[in-house]
């Protein structure tokens, strides 16, 4: 009975096990989009322009930041698929994990271990627009290395376009029901947040489910690669930071938002037909989208302690 419900969900998904591009499906062209939509319009509704004003009050923390998201972390991960000699396909999908930017779940731990979400809010915001622009140019250029001719599967003009407008529309279309309808906004903000936890697990669910058959070496081949990066991109966030005298809660906020990566975003741009439409692209952020919660409890435990010890 498993078996056959199993096969039923699978045939509903696109049919890629070889990493060849997909056929499209309802969920590819249609759910994926409008669940990410959905999440980002969430993280919308948790934004105002003030957030971006508030970026001016902590530019040291902001610019330190933004610094590891966009040049530390691509690099590090560069190296570490290198090092674990992933196959390419593999390795590009680290690489459009690690060129994904944080989201709301980043605000949470910030809450749950201690840190400054105000500034958690200032670059989810600040990092959604440079992601719109800097995810492409690490994608297209992973693919040129690691694949070679990335001609058909790219991000070329026209897609470069729509990844700028399924991460921006909806995070802007959120910000402006905000503005308009604060006390909705307010009241909308923990159930969207709650729908986009669900829609996550799908997701990841979805994709593991897609390529059962081959989850075993998928884990055996990316899993190690996605917990040190995990760990690495935690760790950078926290102590890059306090290495610059940036205050703890401050850095704590840092280490969640540069830690936690969006991997929706990176599974949807992964296995979107109008996009890399490749399955094989999508499993190191699905993997990743399960194994990172251990890590970044752990890391937020440590932390903690580590304030604790501190503190007189």
């Amino acid at each position: 009975m498993l078996a056959q419900l199993l096969d039923t969900v699978s045939d509903c998904l696109p049919c890629s096990r070889t990493g060849s591009p997909m056929q499209e499906s309802a969920l590819t062209t249609i759910l994926l989009p409008a669940a990410l939509g959905l999440i980002m319009f969430g993280l919308g509704l948790s934004l105002a322009v003030a957030d971006f004003r508030n970026v001016l009050a902590r530019p040291k923390a902001v610019a330190i930041a933004l610094v590891a998201q966009v040049i530390v972390l691509p690099a590090i991960c560069f190296g570490l698929v290198i090092l674990l000699g992933l196959e390419p396909l593999l390795a590009v999908g680290m690489m459009l994990l690690a060129a994904s930017p944080g989201g709301t779940t980043a605000n949470l731990y910030s809450h749950l271990f201690g840190g400054d979400v105000a500034l958690n809010i200032s670059l989810t915001a600040v990092n959604s627009i440079l992601a719109a622009f800097t995810l492409p140019v690490v994608v297209n250029l992973s693919l040129s290395h690691f694949v070679g001719d990335s001609q058909d599967i790219g991000l070329q003009a026209g897609k470069v376009l729509q990844v700028f407008a399924i991460v921006l529309i909806p995070v802007a279309v959120g910000m402006l029901v905000r503005h308009w309808r604060r006390g909705f906004a307010d009241r909308m903000e923990k159930p969207v947040r709650i729908l986009s936890a669900v829609v996550l697990a799908a997701v990841i669910a979805g994709a593991i489910v897609q390529e059962r058959d081959r989850i075993l070496d998928y884990l055996a081949s990316v899993g190690l690669a996605a917990v040190l990066f995990s760990a690495i991109s935690l760790t950078i966030g926290y102590w890059l930071p306090r290495l610059f005298k940036v205050e703890r809660r401050q850095a704590i906020a840092s280490g969640m938002e540069i830690g936690i990566h969006n991997s929706t975003l990176a599974i949807t741009i992964a296995l979107s037909p109008t996009l890399l439409n490749n399955s094989t692209i999508a499993i190191p952020p699905a993997v990743y989208g399960v194994l990172m919660f251990i890590t970044t409890l752990a890391f937020g435990y440590l932390v903690r302690r580590d304030t604790e010890v501190a503190s007189p």
